[in-house]
This record gives structure tokens, sequence and C-alpha cells, in this order.
């Protein structure tokens, strides 16, 4: 009875894990460049030989799935939309970088450009943006402006996104959302920052949206629902075996 207790119990907590994971992933349906987190079950065996038939419910959690989402044409300037397996920089408040496809970018109050808050990064630092002035975004991420009462000839480069290449298996993601290096890829490069991709492009004038499928997520959820719904039965079941057990050895005593 106490392996039903175990693994029934351990499912059932897992399972409300997953069902976090997969609310979260509904939560962001709408949201830019979001990438649906995985998640699954594996059993885990528990150590000592007196337990050796006893096992516990873990959740698995390999990764994001890295599927692009679909493309939709916003003709706002400031919007790009990336080719697959490239990433733009962010800077964080320590000084480390992140990596997001999130291409809704936007000019602080100080006419700096961000992603999410985070100042964005270029091929020579942060991108500071002139007042007033018209843009043009190139397909390699050089931004250019046209200030007020020039010429249309006069424009000037004001800088170069930084577009990084990483691999699904090189990346992260972090619990603000943003991805960072794997711990693989840490140990190979030393933890430095991802290089810029000479040969990424962005799209102007598009927006990547979120790869979770809203009806899919809504089933998974109505399935974790129903498989809560058996553990808990399963744990009933246990106590009353448990009690029947207690009142037949009750009756031998």
């Amino acid at each position: 009875m106490d392996r039903m207790i175990y693994t029934a119990l351990s499912g059932a907590n897992q399972t409300l894990a997953l069902q976090a994971v997969t609310a979260n992933n509904l939560a962001n349906v709408s949201t830019t460049g979001f990438k649906a987190q995985l998640a699954n079950f594996r059993s885990v065996p528990i150590a000592g030989t007196s337990l050796a038939t006893r096992s516990f419910v873990s959740a698995s959690t390999p990764g994001a799935d890295f599927t692009p989402g679909r493309l939709i044409s916003t003709e706002r300037t400031l919007d790009v939309a990336l080719s697959q397996n490239n990433w733009l920089a962010v800077t964080l408040p320590d000084g480390g970088e992140a990596y997001t496809r999130n291409g809704s970018l936007q000019i602080s109050a100080q006419g700096n450009l961000t992603l999410q808050g985070y100042p964005v990064v270029g091929e020579g630092g942060a991108i500071t943006i002139p007042e007033h002035a018209q843009l043009s975004l190139a397909p390699d991420g050089t931004i250019t402006a046209l200030n007020a009462g020039d010429s249309p000839n006069a424009t000037v480069s004001i800088g170069r996104l930084k577009i990084a290449h990483a691999e699904p298996s090189e990346i992260a993601r972090g619990e603000d959302g943003l991805f960072r290096l794997s711990a693989k890829k840490i140990a190979e490069s030393g933890g430095g920052p991802l290089p810029n991709d000479p040969q990424g492009r962005v799209m102007a004038g598009m927006l990547e949206e979120s790869n979770v499928n809203p009806v899919q997520a809504m089933v998974t959820m109505i399935n974790h629902a129903r498989r809560f719904e058996m553990q808990m039965k399963e744990i009933s079941h246990a106590e009353q075996n448990e009690q029947k057990a207690n009142q037949l050895l009750s009756l031998t005593s």
C-alpha cells in the first residue's frame, strides 16, 4: 500500500507542477516571440535496500519548444522578426547578456533602444536614438536616422543590432523569460557572450508571435486536472485498503 501512496502522492505533486507550466504557456499565448516550455514525467527510484521497490514521480523539463511562431506584419520600423536560431541581445543589470526573440524594440525616455525594459546590445554597445529622427532598419540590423530638416540623402548610421546565433541546446530560459547560455555552452565557451552572427538577418515591420497553441494548451490542462483527480482517488483507495487491513488484523489478534 505504501508503494501506491509513494507513486500517487509524488505523481499528484508533479502534476500540479506540470499544470503550472501549461498555465504559464497559456498565459503567454499573446507574448511576442515566446517559446513554449516543455515538461514531462519521469520515474525516480528511491535509494536504499529497504525501499528498492518504491519510486517517486518527478517532473522533467527538457527545455523549450523552439518551433518558430507565425510572423505578422505591423508596418512599424522598430518591430523586427529574426531568422531561425537568431536572437537579439540585451544587457542585464549585472552587466551580463541575455537573449530574446521578442523583436518589439522601444525607445526609452533617455533615448536608448530597449527590449522588455533592458538596453539592446549593438555591435558597439548601447544604441542611442536621436530625438525626432526618422528611422530605417536594414536586413543586417543597421539602423539609420534622418534628422528633422535634413535632406533625404543625409541619413547617418547610428548603430547595428547585435544578432547572435544559438542552437536550442546552447541556451536555457531564465525565470524572467529571457534566455541565457546553457551550462554546457558555458563550459565550452568559458561563459563569454555569444558572438555577433555576420549572417544574421532581421525583417523590419514584422513580429514573431508566440508558438503556444491555445487549444492544445487547454486540452493539456484538462488532462492534467483529470490525472490529478485520478491520483487523489488512488490515495483514497490506499487509505481504505489500510483501514480494512487493520480491521482484519484486529479480528485475528
